[in-house]
């Protein structure tokens, strides 16, 4: 690829450090904190390359100013252990990072604040019905150690505050298909008849809309991402506008996936359901070689605040999490597993089998 010579200064979506191109990528990144502005590389008539962004990208860069940081005093510290970045009350010290409970925290010094949360989902849970929650789920796990619920410490639940983008579209797709209908043939298998079922084909053709409301991408770097999705969904009907208030006395974690991998995430999540809803509209028994053509319009999102009470714990030599949401009070949770109930639970299953052929062979 030739070199290319941006003519304009391009900032960083994220923190507003100053983007370079990156031919392998073929992309916008922030030498600073990593983010990648999707970008392309177009001819002007005269033979000159330029670069152009994305319009999501520009978007999330033109933020305005008063639309950016908490509309209070806070600090933000970044954890050098998982990473996650915690806004805190300057009044606060923290002593451990509240999401793997290490002790390297270091300052972070940001090149632009934050974009501002548009709105956020209250905390309606109460650290006691938390705790007994994660306590009922400690005491459900049947494969994990028996002695876990004493180990697993439930006095080291955190209240905290986590980001999430959600967006918006409506969805056109035209799809078409082979539609098959099964029907049944008496055939004659080594010499006794039996009924064979079998596919008849042909194509078909359709047209679907569909409006996605408030599609859910957590941009938590602090709590990992299968843990989220089992204590998910968050009620975004109940969401209540920013204001510096609700967060006082909680700690909150600024968001460090961006809006561009958000977005790109959001659309797969999208296509997939939309190819799903395409397959169960070909008529017939099953279908085959569905293929879906979509258009997007009307896209939106926003950046929003859920809450959660969250649990790290130490068994052996690993750190597990466990989460309450804030809102409805599903949990969710890493645990260990016992070997010791595995391997009683293998050999009783193979003494059962051993026992079932023994008396089929009497």
């Amino acid at each position: 690829m030739a070199e290319v010579t941006a003519k304009q200064k391009f900032s960083c979506p994220a923190c507003g450090g100053e983007a370079e191109w990156n031919p392998a990528k073929s992309a916008l990144v922030c030498p600073y904190c990593g983010v990648t502005s999707p970008a392309e590389l177009e001819e002007l008539p005269g033979g000159e390359t330029v670069i152009r962004e994305h319009d999501l990208a520009t978007a999330l860069r033109n933020v305005p100013e008063d639309q950016r940081g908490w509309q209070t005093e806070r600090t933000s510290v970044r954890c050098q252990s998982c990473r996650a970045i915690s806004v805190l009350e300057p009044s606060k010290v923290s002593q451990a990072c509240d999401f793997c409970g290490a002790t390297a925290l270091v300052p972070e010094q940001e090149q632009k604040q934050p974009f501002r949360p548009e709105s956020l989902l209250p905390m309606k849970v109460s650290e006691r019905q938390a705790r007994d929650a994660l306590r009922s789920w400690l005491k459900g796990l049947f494969w994990a150690p028996s002695d876990l619920g004493k180990k697993a410490l439930t006095d080291q639940v955190r209240g905290l505050y986590i980001p999430y983008w959600t967006f918006d579209a409506k969805a056109r797709a035209h799809w078409t298909a082979e539609s098959g209908t099964y029907y049944y043939v008496t055939q004659t298998v080594n010499g006794k008849s039996q009924r064979v079922r079998m596919t008849r084909w042909s194509p078909a053709s359709g047209h679907l809309e569909h409006f996605f409301d408030d599609e859910l991408i957590a941009a938590s770097q602090g709590v990992h991402g299968p843990l989220l999705h089992e204590i998910e969904p968050f009620d975004t009907k109940r969401l209540e506008p920013y204001s510096a208030h609700f967060l006082s006395g909680w700690v909150v974690e600024r968001y460090q996936i961006d809006l561009i991998a958000a977005a790109a995430s959001s659309r797969s999540r999208m296509e997939g359901a939309l190819r799903d809803m395409c397959g169960r509209a070909v008529p017939g028994d099953t279908y085959r070689n569905l293929d879906v053509n979509a258009t997007y319009s009307g896209q939106t999102f926003k950046h929003v605040l859920v809450p959660l009470w969250l649990l790290t714990y130490r068994y052996g030599q690993k750190t597990f999490q466990a989460a309450v949401n804030g809102d409805s009070a599903k949990v969710g949770g890493e645990h260990p597993v016992s070997w010791v109930k595995v391997t009683l639970a293998v050999l009783l299953a193979l003494i059962v089998v051993g026992v079932v052929i023994w008396s089929q062979s009497k």
